[in-house]
């Protein structure tokens, strides 16, 4: 009898059925033997390999990873149809939306489950991971949906990545409501084009259009002022499409008169069922079009004005979004993280906009990711910050010094002069300390890139890392924040 299904060999026991997934730095096949070992009883996999003759069954697929959602869902007795689901998609916004739609969801008085890049949490139990994947694989969603049927769950909310959706994470899930946000320029790494990236974000309109009879309300929401979520409202086919603008642009849900404070930002809200004022305790225009992409499936959810209102409002932050690092010192610290040339653009304009000193911008791009957006961050912070220092996050197997070279000559691009207007600080930990040294009374320094993250990869290695912490740490070093005896005056 097959008892549980695994993918990491190191989680086999006796019962296990073990799918070897090839991934983009080992092979699951040569785990065949250790799975065994623990008592894996049945393998999953893609080639004939030696090991297999120790295996009392085993399976061949062309492709394990397409085959493992049908295995999960099936072994789990199809969750997603005991409940139903709404994914979010998008360049940036993700999980900001994830946690608005969430907190309105709560606040109506239903029972939800969310799935992100942030948190896990099934009913009222929250879970932080760092797993550094927002789409878990298809086994781990479909066993946190089960888990979240067993909660007694009404609504799962599910980010749902370009990765998550090209490599078949997602199969399986009945989505009844697909978000986009927007789409932008990442991931060209994986899918090579723009084309590419858009198709495998429209895949989660096509699984709304295909749900089937489903005993809930659904539809799609689309950012009327995004030229990508256009491009693709044809995957909606015949499910019902919302659109959301906070240009003024023709759409069923607008913003208007959008005030951003340094404590918050507020909007009138208009809907299909009227217009209400809603006040964010979030910073920054660009989450009015996040809180109107949440309220398009408020209302596709048959939400009364007044509930989705209060719902939004009710959000008090998200963890490593804007984060102020607050220890009296003259010059505001914020921790964002934004890490696409869209959402740095968009940071640098919010805190040039609520500081009346200079903006320091302190960040790198990731290793092995997207290598074309690398000179177009640097474009983008040598035009609105006024001294970027370039550094390390997560270079995993590249080079860091040569990431941040790119970087640097996308600034060079733009005119910016390295010693004037830049500089080149590998080590995170120094770069943030060198930006704070520059820092004077009234000036902004924006920590980008890292936000909630809790480590930095260097190769293979995981190295602990707190972004707001480190920022902490260095304040202090610098005499703020504590009292002559030494103490915390917060």
């Amino acid at each position: 009898m097959v008892t549980d299904v695994c993918y990491d060999s190191r989680l086999a026991r006796p019962g296990s059925l073990f799918v070897a997934l090839r991934g983009g730095y080992t092979d699951g096949h040569r785990y065949l033997a250790d799975a065994r070992a623990r008592g894996a009883v049945a393998a999953l996999v893609e080639s004939w390999e030696p090991d297999l003759t120790d295996y009392p069954a085993y399976a061949a697929v062309p492709n394990t990873r397409a085959a493992l959602p049908l295995v999960a869902a099936t072994f789990f007795d199809r969750p997603s149809e005991a409940l139903g689901v709404i994914g979010i998609t998008g360049t940036d916004g993700k999980t900001t939306t994830s946690y608005l739609v969430d907190a309105m969801l709560r606040s109506a008085g239903y029972r939800t489950g969310l799935i992100g890049t942030i948190a896990v949490r099934v009913g009222d139990d929250i879970v932080d991971h760092d797993a550094r994947q927002t789409t878990p694989e298809s086994l781990d969603v479909q066993r946190l949906l089960a888990q979240m049927r067993e909660a007694r769950v009404d609504w799962a909310v599910l980010e749902a990545t370009s990765h998550g959706l090209a490599l078949h994470r997602l199969d399986e899930c009945a989505f009844d409501v697909g978000v986009v946000t927007n789409i932008t320029h990442e991931h060209l790494e994986f899918h090579g084009t723009i084309e590419e990236y858009r198709r495998a974000k429209a895949r989660l309109l096509e699984r709304v259009a295909s749900r089937g009879s489903r005993p809930y309300p659904g539809g799609v929401v689309l950012n009327r002022d995004d030229e990508g979520a256009r491009a693709i409202a044809g995957a909606a086919g015949t499910a019902p499409v919302l659109w959301f603008s906070s240009t003024g642009a023709p759409a069923d849900l607008r913003a208007d008169d959008v005030r951003v404070a340094a404590d918050g930002t507020s909007f009138r809200l208009t809907t299909p069922s009227g217009s209400v004022p809603v006040r964010l305790n979030l910073i920054g225009a660009y989450n009015v079009d996040n809180a109107l992409a949440a309220a398009g499936v408020g209302h596709l959810l048959g939400l009364s004005l007044d509930a989705i209102a209060r719902g939004l409002e009710s959000l008090p932050g998200v963890p490593g979004r804007m984060h102020r690092v607050d220890l009296g010192q003259p010059y505001a610290v914020i921790v964002d993280y934004a890490h696409t040339p869209d959402s740095l653009e968009k940071s640098l304009r919010l805190l040039r906009s609520l500081v009346p000193g200079r903006v320091i911008a302190v960040f790198g791009s990731a290793g092995e990711r997207d290598r074309a957006k690398r000179p177009l961050q640097g474009a983008v912070s040598a035009r609105l910050a006024d001294f970027s220092v370039f550094t390390s996050e997560d270079p995993r197997f590249e080079d860091p010094d040569a990431i941040i070279a790119e970087i640097a000559a996308g600034a060079r691009d733009a005119g910016a002069v390295e010693g004037r207007d830049y500089v080149c600080i590998e080590d995170r930990r120094a770069a943030i300390r060198a930006a704070l040294d520059w820092a004077r009374p009234g000036d902004g320094v924006l920590l980008a890139g890292k936000g909630h993250e809790r480590c930095i990869i260097y190769g293979a290695e995981r190295r602990p890392w707190d972004e707001a912490q480190e920022a902490e740490l260095a304040l202090r070093e610098r005499g703020y924040g504590c009292t002559a005896a030494g103490s915390d005056e917060r």
